[in-house]
C-alpha cells in the first residue's frame, strides 16, 4: 500500500513539475517517466484493494491444490494461487520483501525452505521447476481435518501416512506406485523420505519431489510432484553418486546414514543402513567421531581427513575420512568421503616397528659393550686368582664356577650384539648338508627324549657364504624353541631345498630379490602360535613362554644373525600344524669371486706367553686396566698406564720413553682410541697397536680404525687371550 502510495505520488508531483515546460515543447522525458510512475502506482493500489483479481488456477501443479485448505501460491514463468489463496485474496505480499528474497533464494539453492510469518503462521516455499516456486502458508491445519483435503482426483499421486511411515490413505493416483507395498518409504527408490525433498519412485525411476501437505503428531499427507531432468540439477545426488569409484556417505546433523554409495558400502560393511549412527560403524583413533561431527556442523575442521577403525569383528581396517557441511532439501546434511588407509597404517606401523628395533638394537649394543667391560674385569681377575691355585685347592672349584658363569654371561651378550647386528661375521662357503649332519649330534642332546628330530636334504643343495658358528646358533635356537612347544613330544623337522625366484618376492614387510636360494625349514608338530602374535614374534624380549622359562631372544637373535647375513626368516603357523620357520639364504655363485680357503685349525699347544717390551696400556674402566696391567707384567712386560688418550699423549711427549706397542680401548671420554693413536703414530710410526672393545670389530668407523697395521681384541678376553695377542703383535 505504502509502495504504491508513493509511487502514485511521486508520479504526480515529477507530471505537475514539468507542465510549464510542456508548453514549450520540451521536457518529453520528464513526462514520460512522471506517466510510468503513476500507472505503476495505480496498478499495485488496485491490487491491494482488491480491484484485480489474481488470475485463475493455470496448470496441473497448481490446480492439484485446489482442494487443499491452505493456502498455495505459485509465482515463476508459470503464475497461479489455489482456491484458497484466492478466496483469503493472498498474494506474495503476505511477507516482507525481505522474507522473500531470503525465501527466493534459499530456495532457488537449495529446493525448499521456511519462515515463521507472524501472525499468519508458516511460510514454506518450494523449487518446483526451473523458474517456478511454490508458496505454502502453513496456519497449524491438523492432518486429516479435511478427509482427503479434495487431492483423491488429482492427477499426482497423494498419501496420508501414519508416524511409522505405514500407508493409511491414497489417491487413485498413487495407486499404480503401491503394487502391494505398505510402507511409503518401500515406494522411494532412496529412502528414507526426506519432506519437501527430491526423490526417485522405485518403481518407475521418475524423479518426485515429496510435498508435505499438513503435519500432525501421528499422521501426514504428501503430494509426488513429477520433475524434469531440468528441474533437478544437483538435488538428487543419490542417483548419480551410486557408481563412483570414490566412497561417498550423506548423514544426517546428528550423525545417523541416510545415503552411501555403492563403494562406501564395501567398506563400511553390511551395517552401512539409512538410520544407522556412523559413531557405530566407525571408531575414531585420534577424537570421537561424535566431536568430528559436531565441529563439522559448526563449520570447524572441513574437509580435513583423520584416520578411523572399523567396528565389528574380522580382520583390523582402518578408514580416512573427511567430513564436510552441505545443504539438501533445506536441511543441514554432513558429506562424508572415505577410503580404505589400511594399507597406509601398516606402513605406519611398519616404520614405528623398524624405529623401535632401531632404537632397542643400539641400547643392546650400549649394553653389550658396557657389560662387556665387566666381563673382562670378572674373567681377568678370576684368571688371576686361578694361578695361585691349582686343581687340589678347596678354592678352585668356586673360581672354575665363577668363570663358568661369567663365560655364559658372555654368550648372553654375544646375543644382544647378534639381535644389535654389531657382531663381526667371518663369512665362508659351506654346505649346510655337511653343516647340519655334523650338527646333528649336538641338537639330538638339545631334545628331550619325547622329541625326535628328522633331517632332510634335497639332492644337489646349492652352497651358501655364512658364518657357519653364526648359522648354527641358529638352527639351535629355533630348534630349541620348538622343543619348548611341545612339552608331551612331538617331532621337529629341518629340510633343506633350492628355489628359484623367477621376480621379486613381496612378503611380510620385506622383499625378496629374484635369484637362486637355499631354503631351510624347521618345523615342529607343536600347538602353534596364535595368529595376533605372529608379527612380534621377532621382537627381543617378547615371549610366549612363561614367566621364567625364556629370556624372548632367541628369536630376536636368529632375525639379527640371518638379517646381518643377508638373509630372511620369516614363521608361518598353520591351524593344527604347529609353527614353521623359513630361512631363505642366498645362494653362492660358483662363477663369483672365489672367497678364501678355509684354515684347517692349528691343533692348540701349550706356548711360552712370556715377553719382552714396553707397553702402553690405556683404558678408561678402572677394573679392566688393572687387570690387563697386572696380566701384562707378570708375563714380563713393563707397563705404562694411561686412562685417556690426552693423558696418553702427554706421555708420549718424553722422548726418552720408547714404546713397542700401544694397546688401547675405543670408545673413550674426550680422544677416542683410534683418534688419539693417528696423533701418536706421526711421531711413533713403529709402534705396534691393539685396539680392545666391548663392540664388535666392525663397529668402529665401519671396521676401518684409519690406523695402518692395527689389530682388535674382542671383550671379555682372557689373560692367556690378551698375552697371545700382544706376543703375537710383536712378532708380526
Amino acid at each position: 500500500m505504502r509502495t504504491g502510495a508513493g509511487l502514485a505520488a511521486a508520479g504526480a508531483l515529477l507530471l505537475a513539475s514539468t507542465a510549464t515546460e510542456l508548453w514549450s515543447g520540451s521536457a518529453i522525458i520528464p513526462a514520460a517517466l512522471a506517466a510510468s510512475l503513476l500507472v505503476c502506482g495505480g496498478y499495485l493500489l488496485s491490487l491491494r484493494a482488491g480491484l484485480l483479481a489474481l488470475p485463475p488456477a493455470r496448470g496441473a501443479a497448481i490446480r492439484s491444490f485446489d482442494g487443499h485448505p491452505e493456502p498455495v501460491l505459485l509465482t515463476g514463468r508459470v503464475r497461479g494461487a489455489n482456491a484458497a489463496a484466492r478466496r483469503a485474496r493472498l498474494d506474495a505480499g503476505i511477507a516482507t520483501g525481505a522474507a522473500c528474497y531470503r525465501l527466493t533464494r534459499e530456495a532457488r539453492l537449495n529446493g525448499v525452505a521456511a519462515e515463521e510469518i507472524e501472525p499468519r503462521g508458516r511460510l514454506v516455499v518450494t523449487r518446483a521447476g526451473p523458474r517456478s516456486l511454490l508458496w505454502r502458508l502453513e496456519r497449524g491445519q491438523p492432518a486429516g481435518s479435511a478427509e482427503g483435503a479434495g487431492f483423491e482426483t488429482s492427477a499426482f499421486p497423494w498419501f496420508r501416512i501414519d508416524a511409522e511411515g505405514r500407508i493409511l490413505q491414497r489417491n487413485a493416483a498413487a495407486a499404480a506406485l503401491i503394487e502391494g507395498r505398505q510402507r511409503f518409504d518401500e515406494i522411494l527408490a532412496d529412502a528414507p523420505l526426506r519432506p519437501d525433498g527430491v526423490h526417485l519412485l522405485a518403481a518407475t525411476g521418475q524423479a518426485v519431489r515429496a510435498i508435505t501437505l499438513a503435519a500432525g503428531d501421528d499422521r501426514r499427507e504428501l503430494l509426488l510432484l513429477p520433475l524434469q531432468g531440468a528441474e533437478i540439477s544437483g538435488l538428487v545426488p543419490d542417483h548419480f553418486l551410486e557408481d563412483l569409484p570414490v566412497a561417498l556417505a550423506r548423514l544426517e546433523a546428528a550423525g545417523r546414514l541416510t545415503y552411501a554409495n555403492k563403494a562406501a558400502r564395501q567398506l563400511l560393511g553390511d551395517r552401512a543402513q539409512p538410520g544407522v549412527d556412523i559413531a557405530e560403524l566407525l571408531e575414531g583413533l585420534g577424537r570421537p567421531i561424535a566431536e568430528r561431527l559436531a565441529d563439522t556442523v559448526r563449520g570447524r575442521a572441513l574437509g580435513r581427513s583423520e584416520i578411523a577403525r572399523l567396528t565389528g569383528d574380522g580382520p583390523e581396517v582402518f578408514l580416512q575420512v573427511a567430513f564436510t557441511r552441505a545443504v539438501l532439501d533445506g536441511a543441514t546434511s554432513l558429506l562424508a568421503v572415505i577410503s580404505d588407509a589400511t594399507e597406509l597404517k601398516t606402513l605406519e606401523a611398519q616404520f614405528v616397528q623398524s624405529q623401535k628395533m632401531q632404537a632397542v638394537g643400539q641400547l643392546a649394543g650400549g649394553v653389550a659393550h658396557d657389560f662387556n667391560n665387566l666381563l673382562t674385569a670378572i674373567n681377568g681377575h678370576c684368571d688371576l686368582l686361578l694361578m695361585r691355585h691349582d686343581v687340589a685347592d678347596v678354592e678352585h672349584g668356586d673360581l672354575m664356577q665363577i668363570r663358568q658363569n661369567a663365560n655364559r654371561a658372555a654368550a648372553l651378550v654375544r646375543q644382544l650384539l647378534a639381535f644389535s647386528r654389531k657382531q663381526t661375521l667371518r663369512p665362508t662357503v659351506i654346505n649346510l648338508q655337511d653343516t647340519l649332519s655334523e650338527l646333528t649330534h649336538l641338537l639330538n642332546r638339545l631334545l628331550s627324549d619325547k622329541v625326535t628330530l628328522r633331517i632332510e636334504h634335497a639332492p644337489d643343495l646349492a652352497p651358501v657364504r655364512v658364518d657357519e658358528r653364526q648359522i648354527e646358533q641358529v638352527i639351535m635356537n629355533l630348534v630349541v624353541n620348538a622343543r619348548d612347544a611341545m612339552p608331551r613330544g612331538g617331532e621337529v623337522r629341518i629340510t633343506t631345498r633350492n628355489v628359484r625366484l623367477g621376480h621379486d618376492l613381496h612378503r611380510d614387510r620385506a622383499v625378496i630379490l629374484r635369484g637362486d636360494y637355499v631354503i631351510i625349514e624347521v618345523a615342529d608338530s607343536g600347538h602353534g602360535i596364535p595368529e595376533g602374535k605372529l608379527n612380534k614374534i621377532f621382537e627381543p624380549f617378547f615371549t610366549t613362554k612363561q614367566v621364567g622359562e625364556g629370556t624372548g631372544l632367541g628369536l630376536s637373535t636368529a632375525y639379527g644373525i640371518v638379517k646381518q647375513t643377508g638373509g630372511f626368516i620369516f614363521a608361518d603357523s598353520p591351524p593344527g600344524r604347529g609353527a614353521i620357520f623359513t630361512i631363505y639364504l642366498p645362494a653362492y655363485d660358483k662363477g663369483g669371486p672365489v672367497a678364501p680357503a678355509e684354515e684347517e685349525p692349528e691343533v692348540r699347544r701349550p706356548r711360552d706367553l712370556t715377553g719382552r717390551g714396553l707397553v702402553l696400556l690405556v683404558e678408561d674402566e678402572d677394573p679392566v686396566r688393572s687387570f690387563a696391567a697386572r696380566a701384562l707384567r707378570l708375563r714380563g712386560y713393563t707397563v705404562v698406564e694411561a686412562a685417556s688418550g690426552e693423558e696418553a699423549l702427554e706421555i708420549l711427549e718424553d722422548p726418552a720413553l720408547h714404546v713397542d706397542i700401544m694397546l688401547s680401548d675405543v670408545i673413550m671420554p674426550g680422544l677416542d682410541g683410534p683418534a688419539w693413536v693417528r696423533e701418536a703414530q706421526k711421531a711413533r710410526p713403529d709402534a705396534k697397536v691393539i685396539f680392545m672393545s666391548g663392540y664388535a670389530e666392525d663397529a668402529f668407523s665401519g671396521g676401518d680404525s684409519g690406523v695402518r697395521g692395527a689389530n682388535f681384541l674382542q671383550k671379555p678376553f682372557t689373560l692367556n687371550e690378551l698375552t697371545e695377542r700382544v706376543k703375537d703383535q710383536l712378532q708380526a
